[in-house]
């Protein structure tokens, strides 16, 4: 008598929940506060900046989804990356440096939530250290409840999160036309060094397209959902950017937004004065709560996918039999998440993560262009030219190196000793890596 099969992740998600799950991985990832960093670089002409990042970060966004629609495996990153060179070791490295990126914006976006409730509460005497736990408890319960309820979760803050920044545009579109929106702080005018700095300012705020490749097993059809997902995503995101940019600058001089403590705030404040100050804390709750939520279900299927590898505890791969969620990883990552609430302010360490993204981004790209020229190697429903992969890993290649050489040590330190971590604990626990089956 053969023994029963292991329950599997349930294919839940549709092409509309894709394109909210990436677009608000997007929106959350700092757009609120980027604008005003950004105009104090490029001035007026900071639009422009977004739609040179998107250019770049299209590049890789392309070859994600290529290779989700290849190879749609809980486990991301680190499942193209065992595929492409069967090197366990950079598996490791590529797999883990993606989740420690998750688990510290999860952590951070914590103590977020609980500042920003204690602010529109009023509350006094209320420690935020508690509400941030209860918070994170929150977030654990929706995740270990299922993939639809994340969705939805997912797609309610999505919308909120967008219908912030068209309130901005929208009280803000009479004031378009009012200054000029090539206005520069060099006053050189426009070159390939002011696009160079503009891509590599804003190119973060594209971050979060990543994620969806994580839940490619969990959703219908991804030969096709995934690649719409994604590159909708982006374009819809491009385009708010954008709208926010020109409307930002156009009530706000560029070099007051660059001092604004909160850019997108004092737009509000002068534009739409009668709108009570709570909404927008109440937006920015909603905002930084999604992409802690994003954050947690990408690493639990990351966690998921590299223990059905082999590379951590098999136990990590056991799916509920009744939420078909992988339920044991998402209860082994809250100690972690926990843990690094409790350390307070882990900013540095959230921006070393962010290199190690770029890292990872290189490595993804290169992968494709190898497994595109392996015989035999299955082809996806969407399919992107070598050029686009080349050069995805080139422009990461070279953020990662303009970040490094930027002068300020702090993160690439701490990134490399995070690398430093990572690779001892590969030497301690020596995972052997097992072929996953392709699931079906």
């Amino acid at each position: 008598m053969s023994a029963p099969s292991e329950p599997s992740l349930v294919r839940a998600i549709g092409p509309f929940q894709l394109f909210a799950y990436t677009l608000g991985g997007m929106l959350g990832a700092g757009i609120y506060g980027l604008v005003g960093r950004a105009a104090g670089d490029l001035g007026s002409a900071v639009w422009l900046g977004f739609i040179v990042a998107m250019v770049a970060a299209l590049l890789t966004g392309l070859s994600y989804a290529s290779l989700g629609s290849r190879y749609p495996q809980a486990g991301g990153a680190a499942t193209i990356t065992q595929r492409a060179f069967a090197r366990p070791l950079l598996t490791w490295v590529v797999g883990l440096s993606v989740m420690a990126s998750g688990l510290t914006s999860v952590a951070t976006q914590s103590r977020v939530v609980a500042e920003n409730l204690l602010r529109l509460s009023g509350l006094a005497g209320v420690p935020a250290l508690a509400i941030a736990l209860g918070f994170l408890l929150l977030v654990t319960g929706i995740v270990i409840r299922g993939i639809r309820e994340s969705m939805w979760v997912n797609i309610l803050c999505t919308t909120i999160e967008a219908a912030g920044l068209l309130l901005v545009i929208a009280v803000g579109i009479p004031y378009w036309g009012t200054v000029s929106l090539m206005e520069t702080p060099s006053g050189e005018g426009i070159g390939v060094s002011f696009l160079m700095t503009g891509a590599i300012l804003t190119f973060f705020a594209f971050i979060g397209f990543e994620d969806t490749i994580n839940v490619a097993e969990e959703a219908r059809n991804p030969r096709r959902t995934l690649p719409i997902g994604i590159i909708g995503a982006m374009l819809a995101a491009t385009v708010l950017y954008i709208a926010v940019a020109v409307t930002a600058v156009s009530v706000v001089p560029w070099r007051e937004l660059a001092t604004a403590p909160g850019p997108l705030a004092e737009v509000m404040a002068r534009a739409a004065p009668w709108l009570p100050a709570w909404g927008y804390v109440a937006i920015t709750i909603f905002a930084v709560a999604n992409t802690a939520l994003l954050n947690y279900v990408t690493a639990s299927r990351l966690a998921f996918g590299m223990a059905r590898h082999g590379l951590l505890p098999k136990a990590l791969a056991r799916v509920h039999p009744v939420r078909r969620t992988p339920h044991v990883a998402v209860l082994a990552l809250l100690p972690v998440l926990v843990v690094l609430v409790l350390l307070g302010n882990i900013g540095q360490l959230a921006a070393a993560t962010v290199l190690l993204l770029l890292a990872v981004f290189t490595v993804v790209n290169l992968a494709l262009l190898v497994l595109q020229r392996r015989p035999g190697e299955v082809r996806g429903g969407f399919e992107v030219p070598w050029p686009v992969p080349a050069a995805g890993a080139l422009v990461c290649a070279a953020l990662l190196v303009n970040r490094v050489a930027a002068g300020d040590w702090q993160a690439p330190a701490l990134a490399g000793g995070l690398v430093v971590l990572i690779l001892f604990g590969f030497l301690l626990l020596r995972p052997r890596v097992e072929e996953a089956p392709m699931p079906g």
